[in-house]
């Protein structure tokens, strides 16, 4: 029997403290699992829900990206992954009475934790101009309410449209074809607040902004480095990958400013061995200071330059651009500086060449710890310098891992969800649909915000996400949400962006993964793409938690057909009737989604092309891969300052809490903490157990705190803290982005630690 959702928020302003795990999974793994799935979904809905999860007749995970290996387990899911799952397929639910015994000021005085915890949205509810809660409403009047302020716009252009990375394939095709056909591009994602930098990169080098391994390539791998992750937590079905890699030979180095336990031993709860001692993964651990890593990878292309027959010179010659000029930059790499940068020792560093040089087939995994600095571009770039030296770009075995967050985050800007849209895409558009598309380059995130902050938008519709939890500088987000004149979330459970609203906001609740999805033509399916490229369909098996639920493609095809009416030149009837039309129709706009239709019946699915892995060509302006040779940078760090990084518990997805704890940094019982390191702490007379606020330090002058933060003595980095977003996001500037990317630089935030009145 599933239990009932808090009445109250619980307390947290009095967490635990113990010693750090060292190792992840196991059997606390499988018992944390289950106690959270029975009380969402109680024994059976358990037991018949989480034997469907990333089977090739079953739904996708609503969690991670990471891809489904060909031969599955029983049990193909991590303790994350069953957390998303059971939030999902709960039977709390959240039903119109609820609405009218909470006022929006009510909701928005609950934390995340507790919005969360009431289960799923069961009708649409509207908040009218001057009210104090959400009531009841039809979804022809809601259509009609969106339909208002839309035609009431100056412009198209006064209208956001943001996507989650959950949307399915089919659904986000739909709404970038709908905004299109409206007129305008602003089609913000989640993508712009995390490998937005990667792909801005790897656009630029190799001609994709994709990975350019598959699953298999792990398993060949000599040398894995998984730099600025924590699959432990983010992505813990990678580990088993990482441990299969390791049984064929690879080694593993890890460049974290934290040690997480995901990475230095794994307890594979699908064998014996992982049920008792583990697997240790990590072969030699680099602690970087935060930022450090393009200063790390430009030293070791100085050494790889300076070591006789290191460079694999018939790749360099035939398949890439710029050497030359890259090849000066890395030489006058410095040591002193780059000691200083990266915060390690000569000697690790020297280590780390070594294996490197004794590796032919080389990947580098990365996530947000890369991507989330002023300097992540570059960064990213100076590693695929390091992989085009010894030719690990288009080998068995080799090349990059930008490692995804979300279900689905790719296969969203694969369709089409991307504010500045290639010229071939728009055309391709135009000549199936027959309308003109725009072709100025619409908002991101970050531009988008702006917008609504200076009244330049004044219409924000949110497919899936939390916007205002996800996004950096809370209070000017909020502040901004609410000038809108009306926002609208598609989504299946509460979250706090409900609670900051325009003068209108509706809440549309639509269908789950684990839902089953019936239009007209019969029952369907969606389709996904992971980390990897990999394209396969999801269906979900569960009753819809309420008759009242639309699917998301059902509700941008009503949706369009409401705003744009009869002279639409789009058929969205049929659209929603049967989304095998709709794949017959991406298969004609999209590279790579030839046949889409009879491809995805296979139950693996397929892989999508990609030049520079399937046959070393790179589709770049220089026809070649380039080699860039930007100045190395790394964050200055005053004294008496800390740098900050925003990171997630192990309780967490994203902006999901789903309980208080940490496990595997030994934190339980509550999220306002900050790790400080014990050398650190002390010349700071920070004792562990003090509160302090963390305030943020930026070139404009602003204060930012966030108050009430235990100090946490802890083996980071020497000048490095951790912080959990989305408490923290406060402290980061909505102006302080990556170059090129614009991603918030939520990985380096300098704050000073101030005594709290709350000690």
């Amino acid at each position: 029997m599933a239990s009932k959702p808090p009445k109250g928020d619980p307390v947290q302003d009095a967490p635990k403290v113990a010693e750090p795990k060292r190792s992840a999974a196991g059997l606390t793994a499988i018992g944390h699992s289950l106690r959270m799935a029975h009380q969402q979904m109680g024994v059976k809905r358990t037991a018949l829900t989480l034997l469907s999860v990333n089977q090739k007749n079953g739904f996708d995970c609503p969690g991670c990206a990471w891809p489904d290996p060909e031969h599955r387990h029983t049990a193909e899911f991590c303790e994350n992954g069953a957390k998303a799952v059971a939030e999902e397929a709960t039977l709390r639910r959240v039903t119109p009475e609820f609405f009218a015994e909470h006022t929006v000021a009510d909701l928005a005085g609950r934390s995340g934790y507790w919005l969360g915890q009431q289960g799923r949205l069961t009708h649409p509810v509207y908040l009218p101009e001057g009210g104090d809660r959400y009531e009841p409403v039809t979804w022809e009047r809601a259509f009609d309410i969106v339909a208002e302020e839309i035609g009431a716009l100056g412009s198209p252009d006064e209208a956001v449209f943001y996507t989650s990375g959950r949307t399915s394939n089919e659904a986000a095709f739909l709404y970038q074809l709908f905004a299109r056909e409206l007129g305008t591009n602003n089609l913000p994602d989640c993508s712009n607040m995390c490998h937005e930098s990667s792909g801005s990169a790897l656009s630029e080098t190799i001609g994709v902004g994709k990975g350019s391994v598959l699953l298999e390539d792990l398993y060949r791998s000599d040398l894995i480095i998984v730099a600025g992750q924590n699959p432990g937590t983010n992505h813990p079905r990678m580990l088993s990958a990482l441990e299969k890699a390791k049984a064929n030979g690879a080694r593993i180095i890890s460049v974290n400013p934290l040690p997480e336990a995901g990475l230095e031993r794994f307890k594979n709860p699908q064998t014996p061995k992982g049920l008792t001692t583990g697997a240790a993964l990590t072969d030699l651990f680099l602690q970087i200071r935060l930022g450090g890593d393009q200063a790390l990878f430009r030293i070791l292309n100085k050494l790889i330059l300076d070591t006789p027959g290191a460079v694999d010179e018939d790749f360099v010659r035939e398949h890439t651009h710029g050497y030359e000029e890259f090849a000066e930059a890395a030489r006058a790499a410095d040591w002193d500086a780059t000691l200083t940068a990266t915060g390690l020792t000569r000697e690790d560093i020297e280590k780390c060449l070594r294996m490197v040089l004794a590796s032919k087939r080389v990947i580098v995994c990365w996530a947000m710890g890369l991507t989330q600095h002023k300097h992540s571009v570059p960064m990213i770039r100076e590693i695929v310098n390091f992989l085009l030296l010894r030719g690990n770009i288009g080998r068995p075995g080799a090349g990059v891992c930008p490692v995804r967050g979300h279900s689905n985050v790719q296969g969203d800007r694969t369709m089409g969800i991307f504010e500045r849209p290639a010229e071939a895409f728009l055309d391709a558009l135009e000549k199936e649909f027959g309308f003109s598309p725009p072709r100025e380059h619409g908002y991101d995130v970050v531009r988008a915000i702006r917008a609504l902050r200076d009244g330049r938008a004044k219409v924000f519709f949110a497919m899936g996400g939390n916007f205002v939890s996800a996004s950096p500088d809370t209070e000017v987000t909020e502040a901004a949400m609410r000038r809108a004149r009306l926002t609208v979330h598609v989504s299946t459970k509460l979250n706090r962006s409900h609670a900051v609203t325009g003068a209108r906001a509706l809440i549309l609740p639509t269908l789950g993964r684990t839902e089953r999805d019936l239009q007209g033509s019969g029952e369907q399916f969606v389709t996904v793409e992971d980390s990897m490229g990999m394209v396969h369909a999801s269906r979900g098996r569960l009753e819809p938690a309420s008759g009242q639920l639309l699917s998301e493609p059902a509700i941008v095809c009503r949706l369009a057909r409401r705003v744009l009416g009869s002279g639409s030149k789009v058929p969205w009837e049929e659209f929603e009737k049967d989304y095998a039309t709709i794949r017959d129709r991406i298969a004609r706009v999209i590279p790579g989604f030839e046949d889409f239709n009879a491809r995805v019946a296979n139950p693996s699915g397929f892989t999508l092309p990609h030049a520079p892995r399937d046959e070393r060509r790179f589709p770049t302006a220089t026809g070649k891969a380039n080699f860039t040779a930007a100045p190395v940078e790394y964050p200055e760090l005053p004294k008496g300052r800390l740098l900050l990084q925003t990171l997630r518990s192990h309780d967490q997805y994203n902006t999901t809490i789903y309980g208080l704890d940490d496990r595997y940094r030994g934190i339980t019982n509550g999220r306002r903490v900050v790790l400080v390191n014990p050398e650190d702490a002390r010349e700071l007379r920070l004792a562990d157990g003090s509160y302090v606020d963390l305030v943020g330090e930026w070139k404009d002058g602003v204060e930012r705190r966030a108050p009430g933060f235990r100090v946490v003595h802890y083996p980071t980095a020497r000048g490095c803290a951790a912080a959990y977003y989305p408490e923290t996001n406060v402290l980061v500037p909505l102006d302080a982005t990556a170059d090129t990317s614009n991603t918030p630089a939520s990985k380096s935030v300098v704050v000073r630690l101030e005594q709290s009145t709350t000690d």
